[in-house]
């Protein structure tokens, strides 16, 4: 802890060299007596406070370092012992703690045993002591050592002999080979060093009288005060290397870049505001977009003004192009002088860097036509519009420019020489299409050269290991493989070269022409046969692939390719087709229908409406289909040029099959590759024009509203800023809403605000007529969110009226004007950070009042603070939002740019009003960017500007800045000049009346020339005046407007032409106008808003959705006797009549009810804003009503409809909606119905248990139920029922239900319990038999084999669920391991299964009927003989049709598209299924009881078979198989039942 002490004595304590004697510098030696006693003992806190400095930290680490060598090894301190033996020899007393000097170690001299002064030596290095700077830190015992050698002289050398003795022992130990001069020299350069720490510590008088002893016993005790530095250093270190390793901070280190950008603070945003370049002109889009980004784009040269110029004349406007290039054009004699005009303007703004407003405003002359003999009618060559749309074409010229260039550096990179690409594509490259187009077609064409210029590779590269990786797309097009096969070789028999073909069809004649061929096409393509068969391609596909590669070079050639634009340009044709989705949506009502059936509207008729952008809409919610054609007259034109540009003129036979293959190759070249271009290229063209035509129509709706005056007040001088006192109820809700009132005076500022609960009550009417009076308002604006608004409006005016009338009191109540505004930006500003800021004790409403009122002082100034939230700001009702951000925010900025610089911005009031500051960044040459920089450098001089010279002689602006914004920027000056000088002749900033004015300081010497000539002064007259004393002369004269128009502008201007060329007509204007009005109002007046416009603002109507005609909805308010007030849904009161309420003639009172609600139809819309009355009148009859309003909702279609298209689709929409009817929702009151497809209820049924029902409606009609029955996991039958008498309406269900039609049912629980649960039970006691196999058919297949194959001598059946067929199973039988597996059907019924159309009652008796089928079929066919066995029926296969009468066996289609199967297949020919056949007691068979039991009586008329009864009837039977009754075997094999089976 004393380590800073005796850092400070270390301090006092100089290097070698020093001087010696301190008595020289009393002072000093007092000074350094206070620190040495300060430093003995030392405090923490000084401690902390030297550790400050990050210099003494460095010094102490190093310091440390050295120490701590010498404690960090144990084993190097001699013990006791050894300190005990080293006393006992010497004599000498010890400290406990000597440290060796370990071999090796850089030190000048070994300690000696007992002295201070080796211990110095070891623990402060002589790299330590030679730096003066170095605080160094001092042994406790350094001071007895200067205390001993007080009296001493310099020379004094009696050291002590054990000092010797040590000092020879540790050298020689240290020294090895040092002879004794050396150590001589070593000990007296010591020896001094310390008499100098001596004599330094020698003025210390409160040290005397300790000894050595003392000290040594101090010592021991003490320590030296650094016995734990090693556990203090690792600390102290690692803070150190923390410190020294923290980076500098940084603001990117603190915020999000998101942030960063938002403030303006990237390296992209300190590179723009350094530039000495307009801020716009350096940004690639508006600098109101916060994603604003920096432009690349290289400026232009004096010698690119001719070629742009010639470029961008051409697209500058049709109407230039019309009055300007036709011949009988009005302006086709000033054609040069355009051209002339348009040179400067890129002059201007991309050589000299000059931004539209400096060019309109201050170089109008030299756009404009002057002609000396006549100088009084000038024309006006270019309007600001045209330079804002020269200005974009130029920066689209500058992007071609770079394209070129880039075009250029692609080819001479790849070291080829081709002379058409030089002579003609280069040449013709006019757009960044094309640019786009001759890149792609040099890359095809050279593409192996490119890959061996640019795939570069070195000789030291290591060689990459060969990693197996996944095949990937190959790159390479067919026409690049088919370039490096012999196909390329029969390409070029085709006689001309493409490049040849396409120079042939942009001239007027052909100037290349064809090589003849003596063979055909096919005859010259067999030469090119692979000799190998195995490779070899017929000539037909050789000749396919030659067509292919001349039509890809064709379709990919630059100039053909922009022939194809050209020629969509004028004739292509748009098409549009609604999609299935589009066909139901888009109905008579929706926005899309006007071109729904769009039909070959000629894409030039497009670019002027917001047609194109909707239907681009559309398609992205895939409701319609675009398709852009070419009219057929101009794509035949096209196609018969490009063939005559490729035919030959032959006429053999062989010419002819020639230009048959070149025909194709024109026709796939138009098809693959050249229409597609057309198509892509005329779909963004169409686009871009009708987003611009858009943006422009949204920026001159923002003009109307920003280029006007402040509402100008009774009294007041045009251009002033009135007071404004706003008004707002909100909402208009009596209950909930306070009326909130501001007001602001002239400067803008927020003087008093207010809230009353009404103006009704007495007290409040009193305390606002006395705020009235109090601030004497000069307008009252009103603004709020619903009608109620007119309440207030009118009640305020009443107040007023009131007051002037009251008599005695009528001098104190002006005169004010109440006014609506529009409140679109207070809306914003209400919710914006901005108005927290600036507002934050207000409420919302309050800030509400805030934007209305400053909106009566400034349009301009609330709609340039909106920034990017202009955006926002509705100024095209309907399709605003097709425009991109981008496009709105670069054309509205332009808006803003042109009324700022219009008015001008006062910089003083700028930099002290945050407000009036968001008009700085619309200023020529400034930003966000600069504008703020440029008020920050404002305010560190002070906040306040005298002159505009200041701008250059500060800095503030760099030159070409200052040239664009020092007219726009107005200084406004006092009455009285003062002179340039001061009283010791030097230059001072003195204010200027120009400063004050429009005028260009390099116009300046011309204003003071007209002033002086106004005034008839000579320059002698004003010769120690400051230049611009006239001007404030001619300003203050009283009748300076008429000695201005005195002056002869017009001979001016012709001798200042003549002279040196100098165009100023009008300038000259300009000067004499700012003279005599300085900054005076040049806009036009403020636009109160119209009784529509208001109505929209408070309710949100429009007149399209309050059209006379339409049907509205209302709610009865107060019913009288001769007619009903109502209210609208948006607040609108109306009124209907007696005569239009009902047609019955009956009173309002007994047939309406307050609260009621009417539907009416709107006859008349009456509007009087004057009187705040809006309202409606309505007709609520019946015949008035149920007319409809359709016709006055549809949307017009377009007058290119395609109406056959129409016609089809509307049939078919028709024929689904009949379909739908009689398709109508079923309402049956059972637990198992519901309204459910087929899809519906088999999910439905998922989770259901086996044989559970869903009864739902029939896809065949009113009259059908289906049921749906769960058979098996995702196995579902579906019955068709027809419904007996069926409810027409489907409320109910019918009277009967049939199934098959001849099962009948007296209702749904019947049909389940005795048809479906039946069902469900024969199909359970199946598949619980041990010859049921679950799973798939497949599996019960290789079940069959395997049991076979173990059991060679048996045969084997099985049964398993059909699941191509619901409510069957398979029965699957394999005779031997030599034969097929048989699949036979098997059907369920309610009652029986049947196998084929043989009926058995239960499982037993099906295998028994299987048996017996299967061994008659074996003797009459031999089924399953050795021979493999043959397909039952005689040699058919199961799964063809069977013999007549037999149901079809095999697999067959379950589910047909649209109907519910029949589950009975065809119709059957058991008994049950025939009218009749059974007498009606026959065992419940007739109503589907169980069947008959075996040996049950048979039905009266049948006889009961026996097996002894001999008969023809069994004849050739074969014997009953074993365990089979013989009667129920004959009954099987047919012979028991009439007909058989």
């Amino acid at each position: 802890m004393q380590g800073s002490g005796q850092e400070e004595e270390g301090d006092a304590v100089g290097p070698a060299g020093a001087s010696d004697d301190s008595s020289e510098e009393p002072e000093e030696d007092e000074e350094e007596e206070r620190r040495i006693r300060e430093g003995f003992i030392v405090d923490e806190d000084e401690e902390e406070e030297q550790e400050d400095s990050e210099e003494e930290r460095r010094r102490r680490k190093k310091r440390r370092k050295k120490h701590h060598h010498r404690h960090r090894d144990e084993d190097e301190e001699l013990d006791e012992d050894d300190l005990e033996l080293l006393e006992e020899n010497t004599g000498a007393a010890f400290p406990r703690r000597i440290t060796r000097i370990r071999p090796g170690r850089e030190t000048e001299s070994p300690p000696a045993a007992s002295s201070s002064k080796a211990r110095a030596v070891v623990e402060s290095s002589d790299e330590d002591l030679d730096n003066d700077d170095f605080p160094r830190v001092q042994d406790i015992h350094n001071i007895w050592d200067d205390e001993r050698a007080a009296g001493r002289d310099d020379d004094d050398v009696d050291m002590d002999d054990m000092d010797n003795f040590i000092e020879y022992e540790d050298e020689e130990e240290a020294g090895g080979a040092m002879d004794e001069n050396e150590r001589e020299e070593r000990r007296r350069e010591r020896r001094r060093l310390e008499k100098a720490r001596r004599r330094a510590f020698g003025s210390r008088p409160e040290l005397a009288g300790i000894d050595q002893n003392a000290w040594e016993e101090i010592h021991e005790v003490f320590g030296d005060g650094h016995d734990y530095d090693w556990a203090l250093l690792g600390d102290e270190e690692a803070v150190f290397e923390e410190e020294q390793a923290k980076p500098e901070m940084k603001y990117q280190d603190v915020f999000e870049p998101s942030e960063i950008r938002a403030r303006l603070l990237t390296e992209d945003d300190d590179l723009i505001r350094a530039q000495d370049i307009p801020e716009r002109m350096q940004l690639a889009t508006s600098s109101l977009s916060p994603s604003a980004t920096l432009s690349l784009h290289k400026p232009l040269t004096e010698n690119d003004l001719d070629d742009a110029a010639s470029w961008v004349i051409t697209r500058l406007s049709s109407r230039k192009e019309r009055d300007f290039f036709r011949g009988d054009g009005p302006y086709h004699h000033l054609l040069s002088d355009l051209v002339q005009a348009i040179t400067c303007a890129l002059r201007y703004l991309f050589v000299s860097s000059f931004e539209v407003p400096y060019v309109w405003t201050h170089k109008r002359d030299y756009i404009s036509h002057f002609n000396p003999a006549t100088p009084r009618a000038p024309v006006e060559l270019l309007s600001l519009d045209d330079l804002w749309r020269l200005y974009s074409v130029g920066q689209k010229y500058r992007s071609l420019l770079e394209r070129r260039a880039a075009l250029d550096a692609l080819y001479s990179r790849l070291g080829i020489t081709d002379e058409y690409f030089q002579n003609e594509v280069r040449k013709r490259v006019e757009t960044a299409e094309m640019a786009s187009d001759a890149t792609e077609w040099l890359g095809m064409k050279y593409r192996e050269e490119k890959k061996s210029k640019f795939d570069v590779s070195f000789h030291d590269d290591e060689e990459q290991s060969e990693v197996r990786k996944h095949k990937t797309p190959s790159r390479i097009s067919a026409y690049e493989l088919a370039k490096k096969t012999i196909v390329s070789k029969l390409a070029e028999g085709f006689g001309i070269k493409p490049h040849e073909v396409v120079l042939n069809f942009i001239s007027d004649h052909n100037t290349h022409f064809v090589e003849e061929q003596e063979l055909n096409p096919l005859a010259y393509a067999e030469q090119f046969v692979d000799p190998d068969g195995t490779r070899a391609q017929p000539a037909e596909d050789l000749l396919a692939r030659a067509r292919m590669i001349i039509a890809t070079e064709l379709g990919k050639d630059p100039l053909l390719r922009q022939e194809m634009r050209n020629t969509f340009k004028s004739n292509a044709l748009v098409s549009v087709l609604p999609t299935e989705r589009g066909i139901t949506k888009i109905d008579e009502h929706h926005p899309y229908y006007n071109f729904k059936y769009l039909l070959n509207k000629n894409a030039a008729d497009m670019l002027q409406s917001p047609q194109f952008l909707n239907i681009l809409a559309a398609e992205s919610e895939h409701l319609v289909t675009v398709s852009i054609t070419l009219s057929p007259e101009a794509k035949a034109n096209f196609e018969r040029k490009l063939n005559d540009a490729y035919a030959s003129d032959s006429f053999s036979d062989t010419a002819r099959a020639w230009n048959e293959e070149r025909s194709r190759v024109v026709q796939e070249a138009l098809e693959q590759h050249l229409i597609p271009v057309g198509i892509k290229w005329t779909r963004e063209w169409i686009r871009e024009e009708a987003e611009d035509y858009l943006a422009k129509q949204c920026a001159q709706t923002l003009r109307e509203r920003i280029d006007v005056a402040p509402y100008t007040a009774p009294n007041m001088k045009r251009g002033d800023t009135p007071s404004v006192m706003a008004m707002s109820w909100g909402k208009g809700d009596p209950h909930k809403d306070s009326i909130a009132i501001v007001f602001l005076d002239e400067a803008g500022r927020l003087r008093e605000h207010t809230k009353l609960d009404n103006l009704v009550n007495t007290e409040n009417q009193d305390e606002f007529m006395d705020m009235l009076k109090r601030r004497r308002p000069d307008v009252i604006a009103i603004g709020g969110f619903s009608i109620a608004t007119t309440k207030l409006s009118r009640r305020v005016k009443e107040l007023i009226e009131s007051a002037k009338n009251s008599g005695d009191r009528s001098d104190e109540v002006p005169s004010i004007p109440v006014i609506y505004v529009h409140d679109e930006v207070a809306r914003i500003y209400q919710h914006s950070q901005r108005a927290e800021d600036e507002f934050s004790a207000l409420t919302s409403l309050g800030k509400y009042c805030i934007g209305l009122a400053r909106y009566v002082q400034s349009p301009l100034n609330e709609y340039a603070a909106l920034g990017s939230d202009i955006s926002a700001i509705t100024f095209e009702e309907e399709f605003q939002h097709l425009i991109p951000k981008e496009k709105l925010l670069t054309a509205l900025e332009r808006v803003l740019v042109d009324v700022v610089n219009k008015v001008g911005v006062d910089i003083n009031r700028a930099v002290t009003d945050s407000y009036y500051q968001h008009l700085l960044r619309f200023v020529g040459g400034l930003g966000p960017r600069k504008a703020q920089v440029l008020v920050k450098k404002i305010a560190s001089m002070g906040g306040n500007l005298v002159n505009r010279d200041q701008f250059i002689k500060n800095g503030l602006l760099t030159t070409k800045i200052f040239l664009n914004a020092a007219g726009f920027l107005r200084i406004v000056q006092d009455s009285e000049l003062k002179p340039a000088k001061n009283r010791h002749g030097e230059d001072i900033d003195v204010p200027d009346p120009l400063d004050s004015t429009r005028i260009h300081p390099e116009d300046y010497e011309l204003a003071r020339k007209m002033a002086t000539d106004a005034l008839e002064l000579d320059e002698e007259d004003v010769h120690d005046e400051h230049p611009s004393h006239v001007v404030s002369l001619i300003m203050q004269d009283e009748e300076n407007e008429r000695k201005l128009d005195d002056l002869n502008l017009d001979d001016f201007a012709v001798n200042m032409f003549v002279a040196n060329q100098d165009k100023k007509r009008h300038t000259l204007n300009v000067i004499r106008m700012e003279l005599v009005d300085p900054f005076g109002e040049r806009r036009a007046d403020f636009v109160l808003p119209g009784d529509w416009e208001v109505l929209t603002m408070l309710t949100g109507e429009t007149r399209r959705t309050l059209r006379v005609g339409l049907i509205v909805s209302v709610q009865a308010m107060r019913v009288k006797d001769n007619f009903v007030i109502v209210r609208l849904d948006s607040g609108i009161e109306g009124m209907i009549n007696k005569r239009y309420l009902t047609d019955s003639g009956l009173s309002p009172l007994q047939v309406v009810k307050p609260g009621q609600t009417l539907s009416g139809v709107i006859i008349d819309v009456k509007l009087d804003l004057a009187a705040d009355q809006f309202s409606v009148e309505l007709s609520s009859r019946e015949n008035d009503v149920s007319a409809g309003d359709s016709q006055y909702r549809r949307v017009k279609h377009d007058e290119k409809w395609n109406h056959a298209q129409y016609d089809r689709d509307a049939e078919m929409q028709a024929r689904k909606k009949r379909a739908e009817v009689d398709r109508t929702r079923r309402v049956i009151k059972h637990p198992n119905f519901h309204n459910f497809n087929s899809q519906q209820a088999e999910v439905y049924l998922e989770k259901q248990q086996r044989g559970d029902v869903v009864i739902r409606p029939s896809s065949k009609g009113s009259d059908h139920l289906a049921v749906t029955w769960k058979v098996d996991d995702k196995l579902y039958q579906h019955i068709d029922v027809v419904e007996i008498n069926a409810d027409p309406t489907g409320q109910h269900a019918g009277s009967k239900f049939v199934v098959d039609g001849t099962h009948q049912f007296s209702d749904l629980d019947e049909l389940i319990v005795n048809h479906v649960q039946a069902m469900a039970r024969k199909v359970e006691e199946l598949m619980m038999h041990e010859k049921f196999k679950p799973g798939t058919e497949d599996d019960l297949h290789l079940s069959l084999r395997n049991f076979v194959a173990a059991n060679p001598s048996k045969s084997a059946y099985g049964f398993t669920l059909n699941r191509k067929r619901p409510g069957h199973f398979n029965l699957c039988y394999l005779a031997n391991k030599n034969s097929t597996v048989q699949t036979w059907p098997v059907r369920v019924t309610p009652e029986a299964y049947y196998l084929f159309d043989t009926p058995a009652a239960g499982v037993p008796e099906l295998c028994d009927a299987f048996k017996i089928r299967q061994k008659s079929m074996s003797y009459g066919g031999g089924l399953g003989g050795p021979a493999g066995g043959k397909t039952p029926y005689g040699g058919r296969t199961p799964g063809r049709t069977p013999a007549p009468g037999h149901a079809t066996p095999g697999h067959m289609s379950v589910r047909q598209v649209g109907r519910t199967p029949n589950p009975y297949g065809g119709a059957s020919t058991h008994p049950s299924a025939v009218p009749g056949a059974y007498p009606p007691g026959y065992g419940g068979m007739s109503q589907y009881g169980a069947p008959p039991q075996y040996g049950a009586p048979p039905p009266a008329g049948f006889q009961t078979p026996s097996y002894q009864q001999p008969g023809p009837s069994n004849y050739g039977q074969p014997p009953a198989p074993p365990g089979v009754h013989p009667s129920r075997a004959a009954m099987i094999q047919g012979n028991s039942w009439p007909g058989g089976f």
